[in-house]
């Protein structure tokens, strides 16, 4: 049986029944995003002080505005992952709030996106996903200042979120270096226990890890942005591990590889994965990148369905150099992070055309 934090009131429809895919499975598939973006013309005037902008797959835009500071700007929203409205706000909240630490910013405040369907949903539904929202706000510090609000088909909530970052500790995608170690933040599988919860098969323990993960504040990117030790930041979000690492790859010129049996793994999730709870944009992610990965003989297809799983406020994935690896695996620690592993490392390699960049042993 399915498991929530509360029950439904009577008459009012489950969350997730209302959306046709839930958190970061919402994105739109990388191979027709990165087609989208060819024929959309976007690009233009790129001032100098524009210091990041779409072209590396960055967390977010950053713009800097003297010596010592640059902004960070990023916006995030989905539809529900989750039945219950406050923990739908608290996930979306944490998730777009998630993209700052990421660029190794500090979050400075807020902006609420919303569209809720007026009609079908209870005004108390949708404070109780304003309110999820402002608590995870509250814990990151920073106010929602205010934001904009539309009559929706589907339930929609997330965050305008802009942060500062030093100019020069500012990290990006394209930085990573030959022989750097990967670390990743968070335990995979967000995606799989979304699909079991849709389909009302996910216990109670699932749930509360599915939520303890998806609402714990990436904070530790900004210290993270300190360490000279550090060369390379991103979260893992909705193309999955290997989609967020192919990017981290293509942005440095390089390649790859992942230790598969170091992947950390939400507990259960692999046996879920092989009864076929997976999302439809695991296999939409793997649909588009699927030909620039190397896998080993007999990869299990559970275990490449948690390759491409879409991971709603996912951790982040680290690159840095070898020597920097206890202390980054110590500061997670100190920040309650204990799934947080070495995973691989960055090859100095630079594949041609064609070539996989990411390589799974």
């Amino acid at each position: 049986m399915s498991a929530t934090s509360s029950t439904p009131q009577a008459n009012v429809p489950r969350l997730s029944s209302l959306s046709h895919g839930g958190g970061c499975g919402c994105k739109i598939a990388p191979g027709l995003l990165s087609e989208i973006l060819k024929s959309s013309g976007v690009g233009g005037l790129v001032p100098p002080e524009l210091l990041v902008r779409s072209e590396t797959a960055d967390d977010a835009a950053v713009y800097q505005l003297n010596e010592e500071q640059a902004l960070v700007a990023t916006t995030d929203f989905f539809m529900p992952i989750v039945d219950d409205p406050y923990d739908f706000g608290r996930i979306a909240a944490t998730n777009a709030i998630s993209d700052v630490y990421a660029m190794g910013g500090r979050p400075i405040f807020a902006l609420a996106l919303v569209g809720m369907p007026i009609n079908v949903l209870p005004p108390e539904t949708i404070g109780r996903i304003l309110a999820g929202g402002q608590a995870v706000c509250a814990a990151a510090g920073i106010p929602i200042a205010g934001g904009h609000t539309i009559d929706s088909v589907e339930p929609i909530y997330g965050l305008v979120a802009l942060g500062l970052v030093h100019p020069k500790r500012l990290k990006r995608n394209a930085d990573a270096r030959p022989g750097d170690r990967l670390i990743l933040g968070k335990a995979l599988g967000v995606g799989v226990l979304s699909a079991a919860l849709k389909k009302e098969q996910l216990d109670a323990a699932g749930y509360a890890r599915m939520v303890a993960s998806t609402t714990q504040l990436n904070t530790p990117g900004m210290a993270l942005a300190a360490l000279d030790g550090v060369h390379a930041l991103t979260d893992v979000t909705g193309f999955g591990l290997a989609g967020h690492g192919l990017e981290l790859a293509r942005g440095a010129g390089l390649a790859l590889r992942i230790d598969w049996s170091r992947v950390p793994l939400l507990p259960g999730v692999r046996a879920l994965a092989g009864q076929g709870f997976v999302t439809g944009a695991s296999g939409r992610n793997w649909a588009s990148y699927g030909s620039q990965i190397a896998l080993p003989e007999g990869f299990a297809a559970e275990d490449r369905a948690l390759l491409s799983d879409p991971q709603t406020s996912g951790g982040l994935l680290v690159s840095c150099t070898p020597e920097a690896v206890d202390e980054v695996l110590a500061l997670f620690r100190r920040e309650g992070f204990d799934y947080a592993a070495e995973i691989g490392e960055v090859l100095d390699e630079r594949p041609a055309e064609g070539v996989p960049r990411l390589r799974v042993v």
